[in-house]
């Protein structure tokens, strides 16, 4: 009996050089969850837990032909989309996708643990117009949900409104990502159309959280590349974060990486 292949999620986003977010943690959540992972590369960047130093961006049309060499040749069930930088990269991105059919995840990185900008201001209005409304699921985090709603966001209650208001950008689904509002508890919301699912955590206290938003992307594009429904997936790729930020190795003198191969251990 042939045995089944695993599910394939192309993956297009910026190197990490500490391992702890971007493709490198990317590439660890889709294998540890039982995927295959490809990529496509959009930025090298100089980072370690304290920090991104520098920002080395690829050529568009090297962008453009990673995402077009792997979906002719080994394809995808999923795709997510992390770290793009400029309106340039949303823009070819976002042409190498047009006629994409599987499930798209969208990571709308702006801003790094560290602080520095990942996402130039001019890019945020593309990322809005282009690849918002190509996404089955939108994955900001408040700073992020913030900057594509229009709207502040003080209560779990006003994710939940921005996370409509950016379904009317086009997106398909929006899980809004509480934990930059501050409390003992971090409250996550699922928003779909004429639906919304909010989960809520005690948070867990640790800097040990470099890589959290692009951990989460990817398991919950894994799990839609296995056809999971979408609240299961959301629901597994969180406990999956969590689990990992609970296994952090403790390197570094900051923000530190997560302990994505927390399955192994049991």
């Amino acid at each position: 009996m042939t045995k089944p292949l695993p599910a394939r999620v192309l993956i297009i986003a910026g190197s990490d050089s500490s391992g702890g977010a971007g493709i490198q943690a990317d590439i660890k959540t889709v294998t540890m969850l039982g995927g295959y992972a490809a990529t496509a590369i959009t930025a090298v960047t100089v980072q370690d837990t304290n920090g991104v130093h520098d920002v080395h961006a690829i050529p568009t049309s090297v962008i453009a032909a990673q995402i077009e060499a792997v979906l002719a040749d080994i394809g995808a069930d999923a795709i997510k989309i992390g770290m793009l930088g400029s309106q340039a990269v949303v823009e070819a991105v976002a042409g190498a996708l047009v006629d994409v059919t599987v499930p798209i995840v969208l990571d709308p990185v702006m801003i790094a643990k560290g602080g520095a900008h990942l996402l130039r201001p001019d890019a945020v209005e593309a990322l809005m117009s282009l690849l918002v409304p190509m996404a089955d699921v939108v994955t900001p985090n408040i700073v992020e949900a913030e900057a594509l709603s229009g709207k502040k966001i003080r209560t779990p209650e006003d994710a939940r409104d921005a996370g409509e208001a950016i379904l009317g950008l086009g997106a398909k689904a929006v899980l809004v990502k509480g934990a930059h509002l501050k409390g003992d508890q971090i409250s996550d919301w699922l928003v779909a159309p004429g639906r919304a699912k909010e989960w809520v955590d005690a948070r867990i206290a640790t800097k040990h959280t470099h890589g959290t938003g692009c951990t989460l992307a990817s398991a919950l594009a894994v799990g839609l590349a296995q056809k999971m429904p979408l609240e299961q997936a959301a629901w597994r790729a969180r406990d999956y974060v969590r689990q990992a930020i609970l296994a952090a190795p403790g390197f570094g003198a900051g923000h530190g990486p997560l302990g994505h191969g927390w399955p192994l251990a049991r």
